[in-house]
């Protein structure tokens, strides 16, 4: 257990997007020693973020046990759109929502202390609540003490309301005592203005298509007369939803990034403006530093897909913090 202690974990980075889990348990002192992934743009998004030294293991549903170097814990934000509600909620019948038994595979090959892992909400009543029972019965039954919590990432330093479930796993040999798990506590949300400030090209007016594009988009069955363009300018930061139908608008927030269907866009100096690559990146957490590698080489469509799809930094951070604090407890 004097691994945890001194945070010296190391941890593999599975279903790794581009690598949100990856920086929150490295924030906290832990290593990662690999990572798997199969899609080819996040894999080239990652290895812009963190290099070529460590393997990518690909689909951890053909990996070899043998192949996986030794490690301590795994991260892991399991493929949501079985679950989702804009999804087709296919769940369990579908392949992407069998990737946590492969998962759990490699907990019991490897006999691996801990996880975290992370999902959708819309997990927690797809079967009427029966994959939800179905996967921590998994979890009990491959040996795992198991804390789950649905949150939301705007109670962990970003402005966007993003509902996850997150569930941390202790091999039950090593909790020795009672002691509960303190799910980490709500801090301040941060000001959104801090996170709107890319300087690209992404104003559009009544030269643009896009523009005429918004205009129809006003005036259909869902929104016509509800809205004015000359109103909607006057809110600075104000941000706009288009995504759906009926056009939705929040304040001092975003709704959730979506790994498609994008159409976020905001107010400032009194212009329309689409959200960036770059500004989804900051949303979910991600460092400036290393958004900034990808800003303008990676073609924003991929980087919104990307951003949309990844595990918010901050959240996996607080949760990784309750985790070792658990853990040095049973020291």
């Amino acid at each position: 257990m004097a691994d945890a202690k001194n945070n010296n974990i190391k941890f593999i980075d599975f279903c790794a997007g581009i690598g949100g889990g990856r920086i929150g348990l490295e924030n906290l002192g832990m290593r990662c020693v690999g990572f798997s992934e199969i899609d080819r743009s996040s894999t080239k998004t990652y290895r812009e973020f963190f290099g070529e030294e460590e393997k990518n293991h690909g689909d951890l549903m053909k990996v070899n046990f043998d192949d996986l170097p030794d490690f301590d814990l795994m991260i892991a934000g399991f493929p949501c759109q079985t679950f989702s509600v804009i999804g087709k909620r296919t769940g369990m019948q579908d392949r992407r929502g069998q990737i946590i038994f492969g998962l759990i595979d490699i907990m019991k090959a490897k006999k691996l202390k801990y996880f975290i892992l992370e999902n959708v909400k819309g997990l927690l009543n797809h079967g009427t609540g029966e994959s939800m029972k179905i996967i921590l019965d998994a979890l009990d039954e491959a040996g795992y003490k198991v804390f789950w919590k649905l949150v939301t990432s705007l109670d962990y330093g970003v402005p966007q309301m993003r509902e996850r479930i997150y569930f941390v796993g202790i091999r039950k040999d090593l909790v020795e005592n009672d002691t509960p798990f303190n799910f980490p506590q709500p801090i301040k949300k941060p000001e959104l203005k801090n996170y709107l400030v890319d300087t690209g090209e992404l104003e559009f007016d009544e030269k643009k298509r896009a523009y005429e594009t918004f205009l129809k988009y006003l005036d259909n069955k869902y929104n016509k007369g509800k809205f004015s363009v000359e109103k909607l300018l006057k809110e600075e930061f104000l941000v706009i939803d288009t995504r759906q139908s009926d056009l939705r608008l929040y304040r001092g927030m975003v709704p959730t990034l979506r790994t498609g269907r994008h159409g976020i866009l905001y107010v400032r100096d009194g212009k329309f403006r689409r959200l960036s690559g770059y500004e989804s990146l900051l949303l979910q957490g991600f460092p400036e530093n290393l958004s900034k590698k990808v800003k303008g080489k990676i073609a924003d469509v991929y980087l919104l897909s990307q951003a949309g799809n990844a595990m918010t930094v901050n959240a996996v951070e607080a949760f990784g913090k309750s985790f070792l604090d658990f853990v040095n407890k049973q020291i």
